[in-house]
């Protein structure tokens, strides 16, 4: 079992990050302030990152109907991990299990050109699963996602640069994130009617991957029975403290749905002529990812996603309007700062409460009269009495670097 001090769900309540209730259903977390935060910082980190790369993002419809998951392939291959269609007006819909053929029917929206590929096409976009009542656990196994998705429509030739764009991005994340990958999977189909059935299309797909995978340096293992039922991956696996196994961001090549929603372009020649769908998520689930930052870093986040980033700490009553100006120019800053005041306990108590926070700023009578604020670290240090302005100005250059060091 997961070490119950660093298990997700116990700090999860701890810190009041999330919670569940019977009311709202099981697998339906909610999100509390804090919480929010972190996962709104690390969406907008994840977003930042994809425009850098040459993303568009998108937005697109929780449901569809049923016809468009018949035609790329949900419907037989993966039905039983849906929720059960819906009767609306005549129709059939179902909630999304995942967001991959919204994308391919907005990519033919228009006829496209080859200089436009390769066209990646970016969402952090909810999705819905139908998961069992006794695998359901905390933020790592839930039935509404919010996935971190993106599809590159993109030539043959394109594929492989493509694939290893998107592994960088995912390696980069982790570093920024201070996660660790536990290991590299390559998964490839096992047997019985799980998958798509067209072993030429599994085969060059497959063979794009090990390429890519050889290209990077990386070891990694293959592993039957894995592969999304309409092609092949990479799976970026990472653990937990007790060493147990989840899949957060994936690789994918896929020729099937191009091919079932006919999706063209025009090339050079003034043909037409199919795309490929290179499947990417950095960080996959954010629940997921949450949940593993959570237990990564025991609650004590990197500056820039912790849920609070400074506390301000008036000795006495007398100090309480100096520390909430300090906490007013932090919010200037875009910086999440919020006053403990005496009437929250002792000055050591208030110190201790706030142990995870990354900087917390003791105001005493002269600090409050000369406007400094003496900062201390999360690991111990005490850089000393510094002028509010110069403080605020180094705490947020440490979040707007996405820094692991506290002090620079």
């Amino acid at each position: 079992m997961t070490d119950h001090l660093t298990d997700h769900r116990r700090l999860g309540r701890e810190l009041e990050l999330f919670g569940t209730d019977p009311l709202i259903g099981a697998g339906l977390p909610y999100w509390l302030p804090d919480g929010a935060a972190v996962r709104h910082s690390l969406e907008e980190y994840v977003r930042d990152v994809e425009r850098k790369a040459g993303y568009r993002h998108v937005y697109s419809p929780v449901l569809g109907k049923r016809e468009m998951y018949e035609i790329s392939g949900h419907w037989a291959h993966y039905r039983d991990d849906m929720f059960p269609p819906m009767d609306l007006g005549g129709e059939q819909v179902v909630l999304r299990p995942s967001l991959c053929p919204h994308h391919a029917v907005m990519f033919r929206s228009r006829a496209r050109g080859y200089r436009e590929l390769p066209y990646r096409m970016a969402e952090l976009g909810p999705m819905y699963r139908a998961e069992l009542s006794g695998v359901l656990g905390g933020l790592t196994r839930v039935r509404a996602i919010q996935l971190n998705d993106a599809h590159v429509f993109c030539t043959l030739d394109q594929v492989g640069e493509e694939a290893a764009a998107a592994l960088g991005l995912i390696r980069r994340a982790y570093a920024d994130l201070g996660i660790e990958a536990a290991r590299f999977r390559l998964s490839l189909p096992g047997g019985g009617g799980k998958y798509v059935a067209d072993p030429g299309m599994w085969r060059r797909a497959e063979a794009m991957l090990t390429e890519v995978l050889d290209a990077s340096g990386l070891e990694y293992e293959p592993a039957e029975g894995e592969a999304a039922f309409y092609g092949p991956k990479i799976d970026v696996q990472v653990a937990d403290p007790a060493g147990r196994e989840s899949t957060l961001s994936t690789v994918q090549v896929d020729f099937h749905q191009p091919e079932r929603f006919d999706l063209s372009y025009i090339g050079p020649d003034g043909a037409r002529h199919r795309p490929v769908m290179v499947h990417r998520a950095i960080i996959g689930s954010v629940e997921r990812a949450v949940a593993h930052l959570i237990e990564a870093h025991a609650g004590a986040f990197p500056a820039w996603l912790a849920p609070l980033q400074l506390v301000a700490l008036p000795v006495t009553d007398q100090e309480v309007p100096a520390a909430l100006e300090l906490v007013r120019r932090c919010a200037e800053r875009g910086l999440r700062a919020d006053l403990a005041d005496p009437s929250r306990g002792t000055l050591g108590a208030r110190i201790r409460e706030a142990r995870l926070v990354p900087y917390q700023a003791v105001i005493g009578p002269r600090e409050a009269v000369d406007s400094l604020a003496a900062p201390r670290l999360r690991d111990g240090r005490r850089p000393g009495a510094l002028p509010v302005p110069e403080l605020v100005d180094r705490v947020a250059a440490v979040a707007a670097s996405r820094s692991h060091e506290l002090w620079a």
